[in-house]
This record gives structure tokens, C-alpha cells and sequence, in this order.
């Protein structure tokens, strides 16, 4: 059994789940479980961290864009880095250069800032996916659109957006709360979908685990894929798309051997009739916070 890796899927189901919680979970000593998440948190392997649901920004058109570059990609991944719709840049290898999610509000702003892309002087071609539903996803709860919020709220959420497993004492004292009372309205932003605490690995040929992209032509049995890829532990993401493929899933695994089982796995998938990958070579951003309030609010 591999402890880190079992340790980082229990918190990216329970970005708060307890030293206690997660050693019964894992079957090792609280000792050796606080230990194991001191040393990967403070190495930057893993970082805990809330994400807003989109729907509850406003960000109702999510999309991935894949971009091909004329030279360098560092320009245009600069770029990219500094745009503030974008949540995921990373360099690649296979047909494009680099890859972005995006979330925009509209399908009109995703048509200009696709336009401020093309625009880049270094870009040569752009393809994109846009989502349909996210099928598996850590970082997308299910906002249903009948809880509203406070300025307290608000100062939570930035507060855990930096550090999801901040303590509901020092929460607390931050906004000037008991901690029974953060408590509360933690688990009611959580239940009501407006936040999900979940935890994000570094991933790259620099770190510990790789990462693959894979995009699925589906055939009558679509749904069949679709389950599989909820239920498969190497698939880190999936969503059903429109554009090029009818689906998108973003493959785990700390070797090379791990990640062709897992592309093999949906392969041979009944439904699927073509795949075709992209390996991250170094996720560039990967960054979920957004601003709650106006600048200057």
C-alpha cells in the first residue's frame, strides 16, 4: 500500500477529514498520519486548499483549450498565467504545446478571450472543448443556487482558499467567532455546494506524479464510459465535452507503467472508438481561489 498516495485521495475526497478520521481510514498510527501530511504539506507535494463552485461565481461556461505555439511556450504560458479565467496552465507533450482550462460567464466572453488568445503573437493554433457536465472532478461541488452568503462567509472562504485546513479555532479568531460557530457555517457552505476543500498535488516529470490527458471519440455506449470513468482511481478528472472529443479525462499515476495501465483500462472500455493523449510535462498554474468582493471592497 502506498501511504501518500492513499493519504492524498482521502484528502482530496475530505480536505478536513481529521488526523484521527484519516489514520482509522488508512490503518496507521495517528503519529505516522500527521507526520506523513506535515512532510508533504510543507514540501509543497500536496496543498489543501477551498474551491468555490463556478455556478456560484457566475462562471457558467467552462472550457479546455489546447494551444500550439510558434517557439518557446513560456511566452504564452505567461501569458496564460495571468489571466484571471484561467484556473489550469500546463506545458505538454503530443499535437499541442500547451493546455488551459478556462471559466468564463458567457459563451460571449469565452468567444473574446479565445479571441485574446489567438491574438498572442507566439500562438499558432487553438482547439477547444467546451464542458458539458463534469463528470469527476474534486474542485466542482453542486451549487443549487438557494443559499446566499455573508461578509463573515466571505472572509471564510478566502481564508480556507489559502489554507483548507486551517483550524476552526484560528478561523475563529480571524473573523471574530467561536469556533462552534465557524464550525457551522463551514459545513454549510460545504453541504450546500458553495465550496469543496479537497487537495491539490503537484504533478509533473519534476514530482512524484505524473499526469496524462486523454481525449475519448465515444460510440452508442457512451454512458458505460462515462461510469467507468467515475469509478476508476487512476482517472483524476473527466467531463463530457463538445468539440473534437465527447470526453476528456485527465490520468494519475506515479510512473509511466501506471498511467499506460490506466490509458489501457479505457481503451478496451466497451463505447470507446479512438483515444488520443497528451502528457503534462510541468503544470504551470493550477489555482482554484477567486476574489468574493469587488477590488478595493
Amino acid at each position: 500500500m502506498d501511504l501518500d498516495a492513499d493519504l492524498i485521495r482521502a484528502l482530496q475526497e475530505d480536505g478536513r477529514a481529521s488526523i484521527h478520521a484519516l489514520s482509522m481510514r488508512l490503518g496507521h498510527s495517528r503519529a505516522t498520519v500527521s507526520a506523513r501530511l506535515h512532510e508533504l504539506l510543507a514540501g509543497g507535494a500536496v496543498r489543501v486548499v477551498a474551491a468555490v463552485d463556478p455556478a456560484f461565481l457566475g462562471h457558467h461556461v467552462l472550457a479546455h483549450v489546447s494551444i500550439r505555439t510558434d517557439g518557446s511556450v513560456e511566452p504564452v504560458a505567461a501569458h496564460l498565467r495571468g489571466v484571471s479565467e484561467t484556473v489550469l496552465v500546463s506545458a505538454v507533450g503530443g499535437a499541442f504545446d500547451l493546455v488551459t482550462e478556462v471559466r468564463a460567464a458567457s459563451t460571449p466572453d469565452l468567444h473574446a478571450l479565445l479571441a485574446e488568445i489567438r491574438r498572442l503573437p507566439d500562438v499558432t493554433d487553438i482547439s477547444t472543448l467546451i464542458y458539458v457536465a463534469v463528470i469527476k472532478g474534486f474542485f466542482v461541488s453542486e451549487y443549487r443556487g438557494d443559499l446566499v452568503i455573508d461578509d463573515t462567509d466571505m472572509s471564510l472562504i478566502e481564508l480556507l482558499q489559502r489554507d483548507g485546513r486551517m483550524s476552526y479555532r484560528a478561523l475563529g479568531e480571524a473573523v471574530r467567532l467561536s469556533p462552534s460557530a465557524v464550525t457551522t457555517r463551514v459545513r454549510r457552505l460545504v453541504t450546500g455546494g458553495v465550496i469543496t476543500i479537497s487537495a491539490v498535488e503537484a504533478r509533473g516529470l519534476a514530482h512524484r506524479q505524473l499526469s496524462m490527458g486523454v481525449g475519448l471519440t465515444l460510440d452508442a455506449d457512451d454512458e458505460a464510459v462515462l461510469d467507468a470513468l467515475r469509478e476508476d482511481r487512476g482517472v483524476d478528472f473527466a467531463a463530457r465535452t463538445l468539440g473534437r472529443f465527447d470526453a476528456v479525462a485527465t490520468l494519475v499515476g506515479p510512473t509511466a507503467g501506471a498511467l499506460f495501465e490506466s490509458l489501457e483500462r479505457l481503451r478496451s472500455l466497451p463505447g470507446v472508438a479512438r483515444v488520443e493523449t497528451w502528457l503534462h510535462l510541468a503544470v504551470l498554474k493550477e489555482d482554484y481561489a477567486r476574489a468574493l468582493r469587488p477590488a478595493g471592497a
